[in-house]
């Protein structure tokens, strides 16, 4: 624990001082938050060219960290230096004395805290019978990610191939787990390293949003209810729940205690909880997000800033004269942590620049700056790689509607969001009417509507997601639907804020309208943080024959395994010739050809000898798994010596 806190602690400092160039006038928690975003996807990526250029080790590790912590230096100008001390100061007074609001304050983020806490908590655990997932949704994509990190620990894996389908580059945004691969590889446990990443990202996304929110709609009221809404997120499956536990007979807390599924995905639902279907599961995700909301952030100061040239020339601190350059540098790292994060950037610049072509230098100056840095990544990712691009668009309407109707599939999904949606615009409006006629009346510049025409983009991606398949599993356009609801949450927690300002009716509709759309979500993050789901994806077996596979096989070794998820292969960290078809679909490959291959392999006889020499298999590893799913014929493979053994579980040495 005390490595992982160090290492986060020397991320977010470099990252820290970045955010000094880019952003005036942000409190220190922010700073912290923004630093452990920044400084995480810095030193991923300078400690991954660093890997494959150098080799992976401690030593290529630490100097990656050290040219991280570069921005330290800054410190040497008095300007900055001054204002970091300001900024610290304020956030010691803040910690001082007592008060209703400052109490009110603790107990809001140490809510937030616990939380994340035994929430990610439940991401990876090990019991004496192997290795548990309590997310209800993990069950594949923990040895998916597990794939990837002990590929980058044990498997030398650089430059890339994908673990799953060798032979192939690894297309997937993969810093995410290559960041704790770093951790793992100075001494760490994954499961431990994993946890804090986790714990650290979701924090710092909590303070990125809920002060987007609180700029965009000048509302410290909505940035405060705005986290709630992303974490807890859900539609109308509390309904059900009721349903289910009126049909069970039981105490309510007992129920409580002992919740039968989950309530916003499942043959009812597709929705899903983020928490529990995206940020315990896509790892990228929880690190891509909190990225494109400090970019989010900065493009509504642009787009919401009439002019922001002298606003900067008015700084006390100057701003770095290419802010704009600098933050297109930042958003261009996201090919490689979350690609469709960069997507939603894209679309959303897009029509900000069509919609204010006067700034055409900020803009023009931020997309240069992407594209230094995501043109090389997306040509480097996409040279060999096995995904067929043809497969990732596709004219599909309603996205994973199935047989339901297109407007009570989202009624059901979402709630009363849209509604909601709604009723933050006209509030927005009417606020600005208001303003205009003060402003009037004072001879002001009035408050425009730039909120309303800012959340048009986000619109844009709810229809476009609804029209198309973005992704050959259609279900994945969720990755680009998530930010239509983030840029739903301002005018959300602006309506609920409004409404809870006022007195009487309007404020009990607030309260009804903020239990609506969170209690289904809370459910659902409830049954996974109180650990009522205990899976188990690694048996002892598995992890033993691992530990062998490692000791006895060279890293690059090449497995024959059943195209399954949790194969003992994942943990070793070497290469499968085909992993599970999910995964491999999902990414646009077309694995039916090979999967048939490897099923004639373990048939034995004739030709399983040609087609371990077409591939070049080294190893073959039978299981239950092979023998259940594959009628794998072992008496074929008895004439190879066994390297590694566990139970029902043995390798066999090919060449």
């Amino acid at each position: 624990m005390l490595i992982s806190l160090t290492l986060i602690l020397l991320i977010v400092l470099g990252g820290m001082m970045l955010t000094y160039l880019v952003a005036e006038d942000e409190r220190f928690m922010w700073r912290l938050a923004a630093g452990n975003i920044v400084g995480s996807a810095i030193f991923g990526l300078i400690a991954f060219a660093a890997a494959c250029l150098f080799g992976f080790g401690p030593a290529t590790i630490l100097v990656s960290l050290g040219l991280t912590l570069l921005p330290l230096l800054l410190l040497q100008k008095k300007g900055l230096r001054n204002n970091f001390l300001s900024d610290w100061a304020k956030a010691k007074g803040k910690l001082q004395g007592g008060g209703g609001k400052r109490i009110k304050s603790v107990a809001y983020y140490a809510f937030f805290i616990l939380l994340f806490w035994f929430f990610f908590d439940q991401a990876m655990y090990t019991r004496p019978d192997g290795i548990y997932t309590g997310g209800s949704n993990n069950l594949g994509d923990l040895p998916f990610h597990l794939g990837a990190i002990f590929g980058f620990t044990d498997g030398n894996n650089f430059p890339p191939q994908n673990p799953s389908w060798a032979g192939a580059r690894f297309s997937y945004p993969f810093i995410a787990d290559f960041l704790t691969a770093c951790f793992v590889k100075l001494g760490v446990s994954v499961e431990t390293a994993m946890f804090w990443q986790n714990f650290s990202w979701a924090l710092s996304l909590l303070v990125i949003l809920e002060r987007f929110v609180a700029k965009v709609t000048s509302s410290e009221l909505a940035g405060r209810i705005a986290p709630a809404l992303l974490f807890f997120s859900g539609g109308l499956g509390f309904v059900w729940f009721f349903k289910d536990y009126w049909e069970s007979g039981q105490s309510i807390v007992n129920f409580i205690w002992h919740l039968p599924k989950d309530y916003t995905i499942g043959d009812h639902f597709r929705w899903g909880n983020s928490m529990v279907v995206l940020f315990i599961t896509q790892r990228s995700l929880l690190l891509g997000m909190p990225l494109a909301v400090l970019v989010l952030g900065w493009l509504w100061k642009v787009f919401a800033t009439e002019d922001t040239e002298s606003a900067e020339e008015r700084s006390a601190l100057p701003l770095f004269p290419f802010s704009p350059f600098l933050l297109g540098l930042l958003a261009g790292m996201l090919p490689l942590i979350h690609l469709h994060s960069l997507a939603a950037l894209f679309v959303v610049t897009g029509f900000l620049f069509v919609m204010q072509p006067a700034k055409w230098k900020t803009w023009i100056m931020f997309g240069v700056g992407v594209a230094v840095i995501a043109i090389p990544e997306l040509l480097w990712s996409m040279s060999g790689s096995a995904s067929e691009t043809g497969k990732f668009f596709e004219w599909h309407f309603g996205w994973d509607k199935r047989d339901d109707n297109f407007l009570w599939f989202w009624i059901k999904n979402t709630g009363i969001v849209i509604p909601v949606v709604i009723a933050g615009i006209w509030v927005y409006l009417t606020q600005s009417r208001k303003d205009a006629k003060d402003a009037k009346a004072e001879d002001q510049r009035p408050k425009t509507q730039y909120l309303v025409l800012f959340y048009l983009p986000f619109a844009v991606l709810f229809v476009i997601s609804n029209a198309a398949k973005l992704a050959p599993w259609e279900w994945d356009n969720i990755k680009v639907l998530i930010y239509w609801f983030v840029g739903s949450i301002p005018l959300i927690a602006l309506a609920i804020a409004w409404a809870w300002e006022q007195t009487g009716l309007a404020k009990v509709t607030a309260a009804a309208c903020f239990v609506v759309l969170t209690l289904g979500g809370a459910l659902d993050v409830w049954r996974t943080a109180s650990g009522q789901i205990k899976t188990r994806v690694f048996e002892r077996e598995a992890m033993q024959v691992a530990a062998g596979i490692k000791q006895k096989t060279e890293p690059n070794a090449l497995f024959l395994n059943a195209p399954t998820y949790n194969s003992a292969v994942v943990l070793s960290g070497r290469r499968s010739l085909m992993r599970y078809s999910g995964h491999l679909s999902s990414h646009g490959i077309d694995y039916l050809p090979r999967e048939d291959d490897v099923k004639r392999i373990y048939e034995g006889g004739g030709v399983a000898e040609i087609l371990m020499r077409k591939y070049n298999i080294e190893y073959v590893l039978i299981s239950p798994e092979e023998i259940n799913s594959m009628k794998a014929n072992e008496d074929f493979f008895r004439k190879y010596p066994v390297i590694a053994e566990a139970g029902q579980y043995r390798v066999y040495k090919i060449k």
